[in-house]
């Protein structure tokens, strides 16, 4: 059960996570010339969905930079067990590993425990995806309870593309509060 709920519009939680190849993912400080950021959290080397969408999401990496959005990715596995399924997908976006059960909670993440030592060894993270904006809020938000539902990841491009438009002047939406 979540314990906690993000919502569109808030601050995106203050929050690092070891990073492959060294270093830490600095959510709140995008690298390089992007403003926003694209944050996807995968359950791990254990499922095979998760390594097709991360490829997918390689693969249209250049289009994400064309709206102005940097791309990272995470899961709970370790660094060994990161580095086997990464290898597989060689992105071009930053990879965190280690993501802890009270950071799931803080990001108010679905968790699993595996279905047995075959799958993994340790509970996980189900998929979750969030858009960071320029003031550090949630412009976009998607958590799933089971590794079948996920956002294409042409719509989310589409969507930023749109709500980037500045003669669009496009809200975060979903932020009424009742």
């Amino acid at each position: 059960m979540t314990n906690h709920k993000l919502s569109a519009g808030q601050k995106f939680p203050s929050l690092s996570v070891n990073k492959l190849d060294g270093g830490q993912i600095d959510f709140l400080n995008p690298k390089g010339d992007f403003d926003w950021l694209l944050v996807v959290v995968y359950r791990g080397q254990h499922c095979p969905k998760c390594t097709q969408y991360l490829t997918e999401l390689n693969e249209l990496l250049p289009k994400f930079k064309e709206v102005g959005v940097g791309v990272v990715a995470m899961s709970a596995d370790s660094e060994v067990q990161a580095h086997t399924q990464i290898n597989k997908i060689n992105p071009s976006f930053d990879v965190g590993y280690d993501l802890t059960l009270d950071q799931m909670k803080t990001l108010g993440l679905y968790i699993s425990n595996p279905r047995s030592e075959a799958e993994t060894d340790h509970p996980f993270a189900e998929p979750g995806l969030f858009v960071i904006n320029e003031s550090k809020q949630i412009q976009l938000i998607d958590i799933s309870n089971a590794p079948f539902l996920r956002p294409d990841l042409m719509s989310v491009i589409n969507g930023i593309g749109f709500i980037r438009d500045p003669e669009k002047n496009y809200p975060i939406r979903g932020t009424l509060d009742y």
